[in-house]
């Protein structure tokens, strides 16, 4: 049965409305120091072909020895994942000649996979959330890399990421919407990363989608997909499917049928164009792979895996609203980027009291820290203020020692010239009166000068406001706003 439709994921054409149907397959490279089948280096940036073994090169005689940490990377990915593991899964070989392929075929597996069905939670702008399902979860070496640009009328090939181990995470035809699948790959990366599985890095390809998309009337059958190829950026993931669907739609309104087939996404254009015609299963000749045996492990294996995953950022998002008060959406902002969490973690055992403070904390690791780094294009690893720091700032203004106001100023200091907050606030006489008396002064000060303000706020209580600017202002931020608050309520009747 099919889901109602959000009528904000249908697409206006010109004989009526149309539904996107997307299924994303992931290519992650798996984070581990040598390859899925040899002892060769995985290290990014090498000379070309320094980085190559016998094995890689596929030199006569060379057998596969399956690499157990990218076993281990595969099955903590399929735990994050919420999926089902197969403690007996196939390597396949998967036949196709390219010049990257110095094998004639890529060890990858079929209808055995190591990893089975799971699902992903994605949260979305307007505060919904949708669950993706995992269809499977496979290992697989990665190809090598033609290079077009070394010569005027020759290609170059570079077999240093040939036979890298990679997880080919398959999705479900659940997402709707451009937005939905960007939503799903920035969480997708953000869970491997968490666990340490994949970096996540696009620009140098450890993470990159292939994207099918088709169209269909609501509530009518699948439509015929096209596969996008490579795709290595969220942003392109976005408008190759924008570009895609309309181009299907056009082609159908017309009266015109779609041919499967598999595209490439130009950037530079921001269009689709054809590459092939869709290869099937079958095209692929794929069968066991007879230099490997099925790869076998106990459930055992499993749960020792298990014990040690880390907090996911599900869990933690949770744990952030349920225990310290947090909205959904700071929880959300937090958990999104591994370093972020553990940024404002490393605040919160910092803090006295964090219970008390860390909303708080939140609200300026979010909005100060953030935003002043996002300001200046940095990157949280480069903050000037750490945070050590910033919870000495949180503690200061929760104790009452500092207001929000001067606590800004504080901020700025130690952004630009560093030192111990505390000892700043001594230093420079920053610490807030909290002596009434004095508190008082200013008051009596402001409302004498301005009798006809003092007048009209009786019958305008909200002008109060603009008296405990003054007071504020006169104290250089440093009066203690809730006892100005109350006094000028006692001065002015209210």
């Amino acid at each position: 049965m099919n889901a109602p439709v959000k009528p904000s994921n249908l697409i206006k054409g010109a004989t009526g409305e149309w539904e996107i149907v997307i299924g994303l397959e992931v290519h992650a490279q798996v984070t581990s120091n040598a390859k899925l089948f040899s002892g060769a280096s995985t290290a990014f940036g090498g000379d070309p072909n320094s980085h190559v073994s016998l094995v890689d090169a596929a030199m006569p005689g060379m057998l596969p020895v399956i690499n157990e940490e990218c076993v281990r990377q595969a099955v903590r990915t399929g735990l994050g994942l919420n999926a089902r593991i197969n403690l007996r899964s196939v390597f396949d070989r998967k036949n196709y000649f390219y010049p990257d392929l110095p094998q004639g075929y890529q060890i990858s597996q079929y209808k055995s996979p190591i990893v089975g069905e799971g699902d992903v939670v994605v949260d979305l702008a307007d505060g919904t959330s949708i669950t993706v399902g995992i269809e499977r979860l496979h290992l697989e070496q990665d190809a090598g890399k033609s290079l077009h640009d070394q010569h005027a009328d020759m290609s170059a090939i570079d077999l240093n990421r040939s036979g890298v181990a990679l997880m080919e995470i398959v999705s479900k035809p659940d997402m709707r919407s451009s937005e939905q699948a960007r939503a799903y790959v920035t969480k997708l990366r953000t869970i491997l990363r968490y666990l340490g599985t994949c970096d996540g890095d696009m620009e140098k390809g450890s993470l990159r989608a292939d994207v099918n998309v088709s169209v269909r009337r609501p509530g009518e059958p699948f439509g015929t997909r096209c596969e996008i190829k490579n795709v290595n950026s969220i942003r392109f993931i976005g408008q190759a499917i924008e570009h895609e669907a309309r181009r299907q739609i056009g082609i159908l309104e017309d009266g015109g049928s779609i041919d499967q087939e598999t595209r490439l996404f130009d950037p530079d254009k921001g269009e689709t164009r054809a590459m092939r015609s869709k290869e099937e299963a079958h095209d692929y000749r794929y069968f066991p792979d007879p230099d490997l045996l099925p790869l076998e492990f106990s459930q055992d294996f499993v749960e020792a895996l298990k014990v040690d995953l880390p907090e996911l950022p599900d869990q933690k998002k949770a744990r952030f609203i349920g225990d310290l008060g947090l909205t959904p959406y700071d929880a959300a902002v937090l958990v999104g980027e591994h370093e972020s969490a553990s940024f404002y973690e490393a605040v919160l055992s910092g803090l006295a009291n964090a219970r008390r403070d860390g909303k708080l904390a939140a609200n300026w690791v979010i909005n100060e820290l953030f935003g002043r780094l996002n300001k200046e294009s940095r990157v949280i690893a480069e903050s000037p203020v750490s945070a050590s720091q910033l919870a000495a700032i949180v503690d200061l203004i929760g104790e009452g020692t500092i207001s929000g106001k001067i606590a800004k100023d504080l901020f700025e200091i130690v952004w630009t010239e560093g030192g111990d907050p505390r000892a700043l606030v001594e230093a420079r006489g920053m610490k807030q009166v909290t002596d009434l008396g004095a508190i008082e002064k200013a008051v009596d000060d402001i409302v004498a000068a301005n009798p006809d303000k003092a007048a009209q706020v009786r019958d305008k209580p909200q002008m109060i406001g603009w008296f405990v600017g003054q007071v504020m202002k006169a104290s250089g931020g440093k009066a203690n706003p809730q006892a100005v608050n109350d006094l000028l309520k006692t001065k002015l009747g209210l």
